[in-house]
This record gives structure tokens, sequence and C-alpha cells, in this order.
């Protein structure tokens, strides 16, 4: 939901470290693999409970999620190989964080835990499905025109994730209420990108099966 105000302003900051960074040759894969490693270190130190730290981590990893895909675009280094690793490490970077607080204290987090994990699976399956789909018919992206993906707007996108990671870190204590909180937005999510897509999709396929077919010479 947030994504689209947040996007255009964070674009600007990231341009000026972009510049060195192609300078000395990174790459944006590069960039992706070791933010997604970072990013990882996370899930052992919520385990042990070190809060401060897999919030350290956290962040790094999504400073290098921002960075990879402006390195690209001003490298003209965009790829669907590149896209396609990003968006699969930052699904598994995603799901990481919830696990690192149910190993951490399985009795009171794991229930809450494990909905918030399928409903993350919820939001992910219809984000992409919808992007195949939006793939073969060619749709605009105007909203977020730099992703690789398209993305089907929802109540909870990354920015309202990341917002949500950084609160489990402050206050690990409520992280039960907080993620019963998150998954009820999620379900929302699911349910508006499912109707709002399926319902896309069959106009599409109406309005192609509407069209005259040529007449033959």
């Amino acid at each position: 939901m947030l994504d689209k105000f947040i996007t255009p302003i964070i674009k600007p900051i990231l341009t000026s470290v972009v510049v060195v960074l192609h300078k000395r040759g990174v790459t944006a894969d590069q960039l992706t693999m070791v933010g997604f490693l970072i990013g990882m270190l996370a899930l052992p130190l919520l385990a042990f409970e070190f809060w401060y730290g897999a919030l350290a981590a956290i962040a790094v990893n999504r400073v290098f999620d921002g960075l990879d895909g402006a390195l690209a675009r001003h490298a003209n280094q965009s790829s669907s190989a590149g896209g396609y690793l990003d968006i699969t490490l930052d699904f598994l970077f995603y799901a990481a964080i919830p696990l690192g607080f149910i190993l951490a204290n399985p009795e009171q987090n794991a229930i809450a835990g494990s909905i918030l994990l399928a409903t993350f699976i919820g939001t992910g399956s219809s984000f992409l499905a919808f992007a195949i789909a939006a793939e073969k018919f060619n749709l605009d992206k105007p909203q977020f025109k730099y992703k690789s993906f398209y993305y089907l707007n929802g109540l909870t996108e990354g920015t309202e994730t990341i917002a949500l990671f950084v609160a489990f870190c402050l206050w690990p204590q409520h992280f039960a209420l907080l993620a019963g909180i998150f998954a009820t937005a999620c379900a929302v999510t699911i349910f508006t990108r499912i109707h709002g897509g399926y319902h896309t999709l069959k106009q599409l396929e109406a309005d192609i099966h509407q069209k005259p077919y040529p007449e033959k010479q």
C-alpha cells in the first residue's frame, strides 16, 4: 500500500551510491547475493534472541535490495534472470524472519508465526501468479514501472512488511499479537488480489475473444 509513495523518495537517495558501485565494477546480482546472505544472518540472531543484531541485518538487507535494482538500471543490466533472483531471495528472506521468532520461543510464537507464514505464501503466490498472466497480456505497471515483475497492489506490501519486522525486533514480547494483526491484513490482501486479479484477467480474455477476426482477402 505504501510502496508507491516510498519508492520515489528512496530512488534519488540511492543514486550517488549506485554511481560509485558501478565505477568499481560491482554488479547488481552481486549485491543481491550479498544482501541476501546478510539478511539471512537475522535467522540465527533471532533464534538466540539477539534482537538488535537481527534488526541491523534486516536493515542492511533492505538497503542492498534497493541498491541492486537501482544499479541494474543505472548500468543497463536489468534482466529477467536478475529480477528472478531478486524476487526469489526476497521471499526466502521474508519467510526467515517469522521462523526466527518461532525458534526463539516456540511455545509463545509457533501458532502466530505459522499463520503469518501461511499468509505470506498467500500474498506471494497471488502476486507472482498474476505477474505471469500480466506478462502474457503485456499489462502496464505504471505504479512500479522500474520493477522486474508486475506488482499487483495490496494492503500489505514491502514497506509494511519491513515495518512489521522492525516492530518485531523492537518489541519481541509482542510478536504473537503483531503477527496476528499483520496476518489479518495479509488475508485482506490475498482476497483483494485474487478477486481483482481474477476479474481483470477474465475481462482481458473477454475483450480478446470479442475482437473481430480479420476478413479474408
